[in-house]
């Protein structure tokens, strides 16, 4: 059962009514953003891609090339990348140029994927996959091929997965029946973004055994993103959970979900006092106006 903040009476009627008007408006109607939700989207996304916090800024510039700005995040990224030396948030700044459309940039996180320094695989795995990128796929397929590193092992079978490798697909359904939990928990995140419907049985499995609320967080949004009611449902529920981790996962994943319902859950969240959940909110109305568009 997800875990809410104690909140006032009003805003719990608030809650309550943005609730159950998500459960009850249809995904296939138009919800339209007005004009000032969406200055504040960008807004949100534009101060979030200046902030101090690194990671958290290039989850601004991913919103900000998702809603259409991508020559504005190049323009503001650019410039950092030559002075950075620290192999993973090298990693963070070249993806969102690839995402931008300075598809050259990738080929610094192949670079830092091949490389001896494992300080940076992950990152470089996780970066290409979000990307679709993989180069000759020789670093990936090494990557993929050991299991020490698990969470290198994953990504890397992600974005081999992602670009069309049966094998790797393979390899990510079978994690999500192995015997650690986090292991699990990264191969439904991934499955719900690349996954499909012959996935839902084993990551509904999944939740009953799920350690804590974060892990049983990742498998409802991934139920959710594969279009199941039951998680878009929870994803909602999450929106409003005291630990800002969820809220920003469940934020992150409605837009995943491509659910025009949950906006007016989203809203509110624009003033959270977490930079992550107010960034992915406003990442996620942004792409939903999109969807519901005309």
């Amino acid at each position: 059962m997800p875990r809410f903040a104690p909140v006032c009476l009003c805003s719990l009627l608030v809650f309550a009514i943005q609730y159950f008007e998500v459960r009850a408006v249809n995904a296939e109607e138009a919800f339209t953003l007005s004009g000032e939700v969406q200055a504040r989207c960008l807004k949100t996304l534009r101060e979030g891609m200046k902030s101090d916090e690194f990671w958290p800024s290039i989850h601004a510039a991913e919103g900000l090339t998702l809603a259409g700005y991508g020559e504005e995040v190049r323009a503001y990224l650019e410039p950092k990348l030559p002075t950075e030396k620290d192999d993973q948030q090298r990693c963070g700044l070249a993806r969102e140029l690839v995402r931008a459309g300075d598809r050259d940039k990738a080929r610094i996180m192949l670079d830092i994927l091949a490389g001896d320094d494992p300080y940076g695989h992950v990152h470089a795995a996780e970066s290409l996959y979000k990307v679709n990128e993989i180069g000759d796929g020789k670093a990936m397929k090494r990557a993929a091929k050991q299991t020490e590193n698990m969470k290198l092992h994953l990504m890397a079978c992600a974005a081999l997965a992602r670009a069309g490798n049966k094998k790797a697909m393979k390899q990510l359904r079978t994690r999500l029946t192995d015997d650690d939990a986090e292991t699990r928990k990264i191969a439904a995140w991934i499955l719900g973004r690349i996954g499909d419907e012959t996935d839902l049985t084993q990551i509904r499995k999944n939740i009953e055994t799920s350690p804590d609320a974060l892990s049983r967080a990742y498998n409802e949004h991934s139920l959710a993103a594969l279009g199941d009611a039951d998680g878009l449902r929870a994803l909602v529920a999450n929106l409003q959970d005291i630990d800002p981790a969820i809220r920003t996962y469940a934020a992150t994943f409605a837009g995943d979900a491509k659910q025009i319902s949950v906006m007016p859950a989203l809203i509110p969240l624009l003033d959270h006092e977490n930079i992550d959940v107010r960034v992915r909110a406003a990442q996620s109305l942004m792409v939903l106006s999109q969807l519901s568009s005309p």
